[in-house]
Formats: C-alpha cells, structure tokens, sequence
C-alpha cells in the first residue's frame, strides 16, 4: 500500500509533458503484476482471483456540472410545473445516469429482492416545488442537493423535460437510486474476547425511518457489557420536522433524550429551531498532577431542557431570473440545567438565554472523490458571520456570555477546497473574562489528479484551541478526531490545543467483493499545554506516522472499513501504550463544513 501511494506522488510531479502511453504504463504495469499473480495456482492466486475484480470502470456521469445552479433552470423560474414524474432506482444493477440499465446477474435481482425500494410519495415530500404552482428560484437544484443528502439514497437527479416545454410551463422528471438501508458494522479482538456489533435500517419498510443499536460485550470494566439505541423520523408530514430518539447505556456514560428539530435545510427556509430535553449521567476526567499514574475521574447528573427558534431573512431581489442567496438570521434560544451530582463547585443550577444575529452566504458545488468512493458529493462553499449575546441566571452566581465566529470556503476545479475559521467566547462576571476559547482552523483539498482509473488528493487540517481561565476540570486531548489518530490516553491533557494533520489519499481502481478500495499515508502533529500564559510550542510535540487502507461499497449502509498502521515516536511517561498500534475504525479524519445557522450556542472546548 505504501508503495502505491508513494508511486502516485511520484507520478504526479513527473513533467506534465509526459505522453498517455507512459501514464498508461504506469497503471497497467500495477494491473497486469496483480492480474498474473491471480492467475498462479497458488492458495493466494485463487484467493485473489475470487476478490478481486480487475476490470471495474468508472460510470461516466452526465450533468456533472462543477456548481450546482445550472444557468439553463433560471429560465424556468416562476413557471407552473405541470407534471412532476418519479422514478425510484433499486440498488443493484441500476443506473441513475442511463435508466434503460436493469439488473442482469443473479446476486444483483437476489440482492434487490430483499430490499425494500424507497417509495415515491417519500420522495416527492422531500421536493420543494408542486404540482400546478409557480417553480420558485433555486428550488430545482436545491431539491436535488436534499436527496442526495439523505441518508437511503445512494445519487438523486432532476432534469426539466425541455421538449414539452413552454413559455408558461414546465414538466419535471426526478431520478433517485437507493442504497441497501440495511447494514452496520461489528469488531472482534481474540486476544480480549471484546467486541462490537452495530446494525442499523435507514429506511424502515421505505418509509425513511432511521433505526441502530450497539452492543459492546466481555467489556473489561465495572460491568461487561454496553449498549445504545437511536430511532429518527424524517420529514414528519413534509415540514421537514425531525424527531430523535437515543437511549444510550454505558459504562460510564447514559444518556436519554428527546428532540423534535427543524434546520435551515435550503437557501429559502424561513423558519428553523428545535425543542426538546435530555438526561445525563457521565463521568468525565479531573486534573491530573505528574506523580499520577491512573487517571482521576468524577460523576456529573444532571437533566437538560432546551429549545431555539430562528427566522431567516433575504435580501429583496427586482430580478425574477435571481434569488440572492445571501440571508440574515436571528436566533434566540432558552437552555435549562439542573444538576443532581456534581464533582466540583463549579456547576451550577442554571438557565441560560442566547440571542444570536448571523449572515450567511451558501453555495454548492458538485465533484466526486472527496470522501466517497465515486458518488456524487456536495461541496459547500461561502461565508458565516454570527455574533451571539446572553445571559445566565444561575443558582450560585449569574453572568453574561459574548461570543462571535466567522468562517468561509472556497472552492475551483483546478484549485481544490480551502477553508477558514476562527472564533471566540467567554463568560464575563463581574467585568472578569472566564471560561473563554479561541478557536481557529484551516483546512485545504487539493483537486483530483487522476492518472488512469487512479485518483489522487492531498488533505492538509490545522486547528488551534486555546483555553483562557477555564475550569481544572476541562480539559483537552489530543486523542484520534481531536488530534492524534489512534492516539489513547487519558494522562495527555492540557488548555491549549495546536494540531496539524496530513493524508494523502490514493482511490484504487480494484474492487473487492463490490468494495473499493483505496490507501492513504498520513502524518499527525499535535501540541498541548497548561494554563493562561503557557505556549503548546515550548514542549515537544506527540507525533503519529502510519499507513492503511480504506474499503466501501457505496451501494450498501455498511460503514467504511479502514485498517489504519500508526507509529508514535512519543509516548506519555505513565502510560500503557506501545509505539506500533494497529487498529480498525470507520471515519475518515476529515470533514466538510456547511454555513447552516445553527442553533445560538456556547463556544465548543473539547
């Protein structure tokens, strides 16, 4: 797998000059070494030959365009739609781009049978536009960014039939293909005997009810065995009103909640907000001295009511062919918690009211091979400015919160994704500044180089966080997501967080039993410090250097298998950890971020 990548990066900063048949050379020469080995005789050569698929193609996709608002839907705005068809795709054998192909094996008409196809009214409640009334600006493209978002389904297309056409009319025909909803995902370690299984439906009987349960076993603490499950309800009578379940029963975390909520899911979306309430018992880590050798930990309880409404506003536009997408959104929301066990003084019974202003500019551009493997993807660029007031009635002290962000994306087919945030906010009492974070982060995709059916991109994340008179208890890490990947200690903590993170991810042309595959090397940095005059810079760095591969089947709801190697030059004094660490997991390092107005909320220090 190393060798791989490394050949990729090699190729690619080879003279652009150089001729297809040596780019050629480069892929087939991998190809046929691969083919010939699975045409030996040998245990190995059977086995690949029964994998491995060598003769896998890319589908070409028509209507790829790089953005999202195809200029041609314009002159359809304010037309009466006349007639809205739906054609709803099984999973196996389908093809979103060329209707007229079927399925013509016997795994993939055994595979559809057990399936059960997504219906049309479901698909028709997620449009933004109906039957008989005006087509509003954005809501064609709009309404094909909402179904490819959805979980069940797999790609969504909608295209004006431009030969029944006229002045005052259009006919509209939607396209979506399905996942297989049914899936999940599961860990086994024979030296332990513990293990995982998750198994979840995405669409329940077809009708877009989310279920998954957990279950964790021969677990090494005070009792054996976890659990969790979580149930939504999408789209409750096409308000797009959400309903969210989670009962979560672990060791040292458990969580009840309830949540009804409605986003700003489109450009045109009016109203959003959520109300609901949870219950929680965790414990969470205390500050640690350099003597310690096991970490210290206290209970919190405490059960939580909340609820926000927002309202969005748009700029007046006198041209019926434009629908500015810039927004003004205010916010306001009531957050209320009650403690019944606390570790420290430093929780308090308290309510807490937010009031938020924000602007917000969205767009959407289309590729592929930014985290799938294939599918098309939605790339969200533009800017988000928010500034957040409030204040907190508590049962021990009141004070008042500030706090302001501001983040943008951009995003060119031959430039790649860059994207830029950085924030800040605090509690004030008594004219003091406490509980504060400031947080900053960038992160850059390079484009897709391509040779051959072999794709290549660059991913480049670097994150500050620094924690200004924040409690002992809270604490950073720098483990996996929030650092280090496959980095585990509870020892390593501090209030100043500066990270970097590199991958490069090379998308294989072979196919493994459906799945792709594809390797990636990477490098993860990451420094930590204590206190309010402290610099991350002034102590060595933890480091962690590795390869792995990644294998996914688009068609299914099976998590992403990926088998990570990592080495870390550097390990806590006393901790058990080891140097080497192979270890499985399903999320990738990275993610793209929305500028959705969310909810008014407190600055995040995790």
């Amino acid at each position: 797998m190393l060798l791989l990548n490394i050949g990729v990066c090699q190729a690619q900063v080879q003279d652009s000059t150089q001729t297809d048949s040596t780019k050629q050379n480069f892929n087939t020469r991998v190809i046929e070494n691969l083919k010939e080995l699975s045409k030996r005789k040998t245990i190995m050569g059977k086995l690949m030959k029964a994998l491995l698929d060598f003769d896998r193609a890319d589908e070409e996709v028509y209507g790829l365009d790089a953005e999202l608002i195809r200029k041609e839907y314009e002159k359809h705005n304010y037309k009466i739609v006349r007639r809205i068809d739906i054609l709803t795709l099984d999973v196996f054998g389908y093809s979103i781009n060329d209707t007229s192909k079927v399925p013509d094996t016997f795994l993939e008409k055994a595979g559809n049978s057990l399936h059960v196809k997504t219906g049309r009214g479901l698909i028709r409640n997620k449009l933004l536009f109906e039957k008989m009334k005006p087509l509003e600006p954005l809501a064609l493209v709009e309404s094909e960014r909402l179904l490819r978002q959805t979980k069940y389904l797999l790609d969504a297309r909608i295209i004006v039939n431009e030969e029944t056409t006229t002045n005052d009319s259009v006919d509209v025909f939607v396209v979506t293909k399905d996942i297989f909803s049914l899936g999940g995902s599961g860990s086994y370690s024979p030296s332990s005997g513990r293990g995982r299984v998750t198994l979840r439906e995405l669409n329940f009987l077809g009708q877009g009810h989310q279920i998954e349960g957990s279950y964790k076993f021969n677990m090494d603490r005070p009792r054996p065995w976890e659990a969790a499950a979580y149930y939504t309800v999408e789209n409750i009578g096409k308000t797009y009103v959400s309903a969210d379940l989670a009962y979560v029963d672990e060791n040292y975390y458990k969580e009840k909640s309830l949540f009804l909520r409605r986003d700003f899911f489109s450009l045109n979306t009016k109203y959003a907000g959520a109300v609901g309430a949870s219950w929680i018992d965790e414990r969470i880590l205390l500050p640690s001295t350099p003597e310690d050798t096991a970490a210290r930990f206290g209970n919190v309880s405490y059960t939580r009511q909340d609820a926000w409404l927002g309202r969005a506003l748009k700029f007046k536009s006198y041209n019926l062919g434009y629908d500015s997408r810039g927004r003004v959104i205010l916010g306001a929301r009531v957050i209320n918690t009650n403690y019944t066990t606390t570790p420290t003084g430093n929780f308090q019974d308290n309510t807490l009211m937010l009031g938020s202003v924000g602007y917000s500019i969205r767009k959407y551009y289309k590729d592929r091979f930014i985290f799938g493997f294939g599918r098309t993807e939605d790339i969200p660029v533009g800017t988000l400015f928010t500034v957040t007031g409030g204040y907190q009635d508590g049962s021990i002290w009141d004070r008042k919160y500030f706090s302001t962000s501001l983040s943008f994306a951009k995003y060119g087919t031959n430039f790649g994704y860059l994207y830029g945030k950085a924030g800040y906010g605090s509690y004030i009492r008594d004219d003091r500044w406490e509980q504060g974070v400031l947080d900053v982060e960038t992160m850059y995709i390079t484009k897709l180089s391509e040779r051959g059916n072999w794709k290549l991109r660059h991913y480049l994340l670097g994150r500050g966080t620094i924690g200004i008179d924040r409690h002992p208890e809270e604490l950073l890490s720098i483990n996996d997501d929030s650092g280090v990947r496959g980095f585990r200690s509870d020892l390593v903590r501090g209030t100043r967080r500066i990270t970097f993170n590199y991958e490069a991810n090379l998308y294989t042309p072979l196919s493994l039993l459906g799945f792709r595959l594809a390797t990636f090397v990477f490098a993860d940095v990451a420094w930590l410090s204590t206190g309010n005059q402290s610099s991350p810079f002034k102590e060595s760095p933890y480091r962690s250097y590795g390869v792995g591969f990644r294998l996914r089947n688009e068609f299914l709801s099976f998590s992403t298998i990926q088998i990570t190697l990592s080495y870390y030059p550097k390990l806590p004094p006393n901790d058990n950890l080891r140097d080497f660490r192979i270890y499985e997991s399903s999320a990738t390092h990275y993610d793209l971020r929305d500028f959705q107005f969310n909810r008014p909320g407190v600055a995040d220090f995790y």
